[in-house]
């Protein structure tokens, strides 16, 4: 390594990095250099190591994975960061993040495996100031850190910053070219650039700012500044540094930022080509154990890092593709996102299918290979986030899943794509509308179907198929938007400044909190009087807004919930003290940077000063209380019952219900919602009381059994406890949290456990592999609910027992099996017990079963009585065209097929006419005939005749048609077969 590294980098720039390279030695370079970066920061300006957050956005709906370090870190930025919480304290911050680029703005996947250094899963080393140091120390740090600790030589470093921009008024960083020169880059070495290469922007509004990038030329011994952003795989970019100064307006416009911050980034993968002397990713020790364990379970050719026509057969691409899939694959489902039907689940999806498929067809892997390669991925990273290691044994298990689906699915989609060619023989172009159903709901992928169609040549119209694609991405744009406008008026990150700036105090919310239990056993909720202490309308806060007008109202206190920690908001009103006979309908309750703003049109004007009297609706809000405990408490029976494993993904509390999203084996057994159910009914039948109490995070954090998720709490933090008080819970080696239900909650809840009265689960449906959501209700709903359940439990046993009894008729087992499906589709869709609907749907599916095998057997009875009878009508005969009265086209295919079967030469052709015109036709052609006669062109011409329509093979064929006067129709059908045979 050090021989290696002398030759690229120079003695004397290896001499000042000795320690590092003692270091890296005795570890994977990618480690060292990884926590050379940690320590360097933390060192060099005090900067706090933070763990890399999960890859599951946390509560940012606009992104489908945290794409980039400063994503967990948006709060500050947008100005929305709870005061309480320790995020809030954040001056200089430093960590490795995990980033999946895959779906949305940011999509790296159909590159990957084309190239050498596009990746789906990549780690950003980065840096952070909120509010504290800017470009100076910025810049000095990052250069020092490139050039005196890592050792590279500064020749071959290039730096751009923003060049301005005329037409929005912006002037060049001259700041930042100043700061560069002072440290030693040489002016042809630091290049201006435009809006595109230099300005960065959080999205189309937000903050935003210049950059300034360090490139890197591998080659080195020359001038590449001409080669500085012209994609040049020999001159790279190996760090942003992001200068957020402005705002993006809504009309565009950019205004200066109250506090101006610090975003950096740097690409692991990409430093350690740089410090290894490669020009490949791959050729990493990142990627380098993937690549050799790949070769080894699949006994493929060696990777040679071949690219574009020299890789004969796309081998080395499929290595590429293979090994970049399974880390983001592992590092994914290590954070609780799988593999699923929308979102970035159905991003996943098509990462682990598009893995799969060059691993089958190109490497020409067995099944099970794609997960047999996650323990060298865990291996490999698990040193920097041991989560991969923790859950190494679920992301193979997810993935072996995933792929067993994917291979049905591929057999399923042939299947389709087979059936639609054949209904169609003469088409030279496949349907679309099919096209685009394999791929969006088999996750077929379409350049597969396109492959397979080439090979039959079928054409594919790609135009078309693309177009679905947009509109597809142009409705989920046009509901994220529809959400964004049902998040009411929001304070943005200008007026959260001003208000700081003019020392308006955030808003108390102990009020929401002030409820009793009186003795009649009725919630008695307090009175709240308030102060306006400002109105925010338009992004603007005012003194005064006059009557008719939709604005913000931010309070002094209030007893109002604002939404969040999964329970829906409060509705209400207020009214001003002395003026009774005016009510202000709260519409919307949110929180922002501590300030609660209540949403309300006005009747009459509002200004600051005034005094209100506020009130919630209370029924609504005890319903929400009702719910959310009941939430706990599932929680907590959840994982009593099923074991470890077993997290909360999500949850939400209204007043009619509760959903509940949890991470599980396998979806519950009949029996385990029955055990869950009942460990909540003992909670509530004992009546618990419910404790809360705010105490520290770090207390908090110590409590045994106690159930945290990826939020951001504030400190202090309240913790709500069922049956134990708070302050046993913190008593040194308590156990007793593990004995009941704790979590670290800000809703409202009972404040004893028997006004549930019962909860009754009743739906569970797998969201994707591995993550099952739960509806629930509660009090008399779920007793009404399992009445319900009762009733039709009797319905199933009456009609399971009339089906034993047997059908003398194939009238009657029509009916009975139509009373079976009626039934079902009633069980389905009515809300009862969950437990007992999965066991009557078993039950039912039985039934039918049952019902078909005795229609079966009917109409096989039937068809051969009658059969016989034609037979001896038409002794003899080469061809048999004849009508037969039958209210069953299967009973008149059976027919045909044992009046062939007993006479193997004949070739015949029935036809039954309905009470309602309609006429049924089925043929099965001799197989001694088939070469001249087509069973599917025969009943094509003969229902045609009739303006209907068949379908078939050249053996067997049925359809419909509609006839006043069959004798016609029975000549057509005679003289079309005797003109072939």
């Amino acid at each position: 390594m050090a021989a290696l590294l002398a030759g690229r980098l120079g003695w004397r720039r290896l001499r000042r990095a000795r320690a590092f390279l003692r270091c890296a030695a005795r570890r994977p370079l990618s480690t060292q250099v990884r926590e050379t970066f940690l320590r360097f920061f933390e060192g060099r300006g005090g900067h706090l190591r933070l763990p890399s957050s999960s890859v599951r956005p946390r509560g940012d709906p606009s992104l489908l994975f945290v794409n980039a370090g400063m994503n967990q870190f948006k709060p500050i930025f947008l100005g929305t960061v709870d005061p309480r919480s320790e995020m809030a304290q954040y001056r200089r911050v430093v960590n490795s993040q995990k980033c999946v680029r895959a779906g949305g703005k940011h999509n790296d996947l159909e590159d990957v495996g084309r190239d050498v250094y596009h990746h789906t899963f990549f780690e950003m080393l980065g840096n952070w100031s909120f509010g504290d140091y800017f470009k100076e120390e910025a810049c000095s740090m990052a250069w020092e850190l490139l050039t005196q600790v890592y050792g590279i030589p500064r020749d071959r470093l290039y730096v751009t910053y923003f060049g301005g921009d005329l037409a929005l008024g912006l002037e060049a960083d001259d700041v930042s070219r100043e700061i560069w020169l002072s440290l030693g880059v040489p002016a042809g070495h630091l290049l201006p650039f435009g809006m595109k290469e230099n300005f960065w922007e959080m999205g189309e509004t937000g903050p935003c700012g210049p950059c300034t990038e360090i490139h890197y030329d591998h080659m080195g011994g020359r001038n590449a500044s001409a080669l500085v952003n012209q994609d040049s795989p020999d001159v790279v970019e190996v760090w942003n540094l992001v200068f957020m100064q402005y705002d993006r307006e809504g009309d565009g416009s950019l205004r200066p930022l109250p506090q101006r911050h610090v975003d950096t980034g740097m690409g692991l993968e990409r430093l350690l080509t740089v410090l290894e002397g490669k020009q490949s990713n791959y050729d990493t020790d990142l990627f380098s154990p993937i690549l050799t364990a790949i070769q080894q379970s699949s006994g493929a050719p060696p990777y040679q890092g071949l690219l574009g026509n020299a890789d004969t057969g796309h081998m080395d691409m499929a290595y590429r593709v293979v090994a970049d899939h399974v880390r983001t694959l592992a590092v994914c489902i290590a954070d609780g996102a799988y593999p699923g039907m929308s979102g970035a689940e159905l991003v996943l999806r098509r990462i682990l299918r598009r893995a799969v498929r060059f691993a089958s067809e190109v490497l020409q892997a067995p099944p099970g290979f794609l997960a047999s390669l996650v323990p060298t991925v865990a291996e490999i990273l698990g040193p920097a986030y041991p989560e991969l290691k923790q859950n190494t044994d679920r992301i193979v298990n997810i993935i072996n899943e995933n792929e067993a689906d994917f291979l049905a699915s591929l057999q399923r989609g042939c299947r389709i794509i087979d059936h639609t060619l054949q209904q169609a023989p003469h088409a030279q172009e496949f349907p679309v509308d099919v096209a685009w159903s394999l791929h969006r709901n088999l996750g077929f992928p379409l350049d597969l179907i396109n492959l397979m169609l080439k090979e039959k040549d079928i054409g594919l119209n790609l135009t078309a198929l693309d177009q679905l694609a947009e509109e597809e991405a142009q409705k989920k744009g046009e509901n994220q938007q529809r959400e964004g406008l049902g998040r009411g008026l929001q304070l943005d990150v200008h007026s959260l400044a001003e208000l700081q700036r003019r020392a308006i105090p955030t808003t108390d919310e102990s009020p929401k909190y002030a409820y009793t239990l009186g003795v009649d056993g009725r919630y008695v909720f307090g009175p709240c009087q308030a102060t306006i202490l400002m109105l925010y309308k338009d992004q603007l806060l005012l003194s005064e807004v006059p009557e008719g007008q939709r604005c913000g109202v931010v309070l002094d206190q209030t007893s109002f919930y604002a939404e969040e920690g999964g329970q829906c908001y409060d509705q209400g009103y207020f009214i001003r003290i002395g003026q009774q006979d005016i009510m202000f309908p709260v519409e919307m309750v949110q929180k922002c940077g501590g300030y609660v703003v209540h949403e309300v049109v006005t009747p009459a004007p509002l200004q600051v000063g005034d005094q209100v009297q506020l009130f919630i609706d209370e029924a609504q809000r005890l319903a929400c209380m009702v719910r959310h405990t009941a939430t706990h408490l599932l929680s907590f029976a959840l994982r009593r019952v099923l074991g470890k494993g077993t997290e909360q993904r999500g949850s939400h509390v209204a007043a009619t219900r509760l959903r509940f999203d949890c991470s599980v084996r396998a979806p519950l057994t009949p029996q385990q919602l029955r055990e869950v159910e009942c460990v909540i009914q003992e909670v509530i039948g004992k009546d618990e009381d419910v404790h809360t109490a705010e105490v520290s995070l770090r207390l908090a954090s110590i409590i045994q059994g106690l159930r945290m998720v990826d939020e951001v709490y504030p400190d202090p933090v309240r913790v709500v406890s069922v049956g134990v008080p708070v302050s046993s819970l913190l008593e040194p080696d308590s156990a007793a949290g593990t004995l009941t239900s704790v979590e670290l909650c800000c809703g409202t809840h009972l404040l004893r456990t028997g006004a549930i009265q019962d909860l009754l689960i009743i739906s569970e449906r797998q969201l994707v592999k591995g993550v099952t959501r739960l509806i629930a209700i509660t009090g008399e709903e779920a007793k009404q609910a399992r009445e319900t359940g009762q009733s039709l439990a009797a319905e199933v046993e009456s009609i399971s027992v009339r089906l034993k009894m047997g059908n003398s008729s194939l009238s009657d087992a029509h009916r009975l099996s139509k009373e079976v499906g009626v039934l079902s589709d009633v069980v389905d869709g009515t809300p009862m017990p969950q437990w007992l609907r999965k066991e009557l749907q078993d039950t039912l599916k039985f039934l039918q079963r049952s019902a078909n095998t005795a229609i079966r057997k009917l109409e096989t009875s039937q068809a051969a009585r009658m059969a016989q009878n034609l037979l001896e009508k038409h002794s003899k005969k080469t061809l048999v065209v004849d009508t037969v009265s039958t209210d069953s086209a299967s009973v008149l295919m059976k027919m045909v097929n044992q009046l062939c079967e007993k006479s193997p030469g004949t070739s015949v052709m029935l036809l039954s006419q309905q009470d309602s015109g309609k006429v049924f036709c089925a043929c099965q052609v001799a197989k001694t005939s088939t070469e001249t006669l087509s069973a599917a062109d025969w009943a094509l011409a003969v229902c045609a005749e009739m303006g209907g329509n068949a379908g078939g093979s050249s053996v067997v064929a049925k359809g419909t048609g509609s006839a006043a006067d069959l004798d016609k129709v029975l000549t057509a059908a005679s003289t079309f077969a005797r003109t072939k045979l």
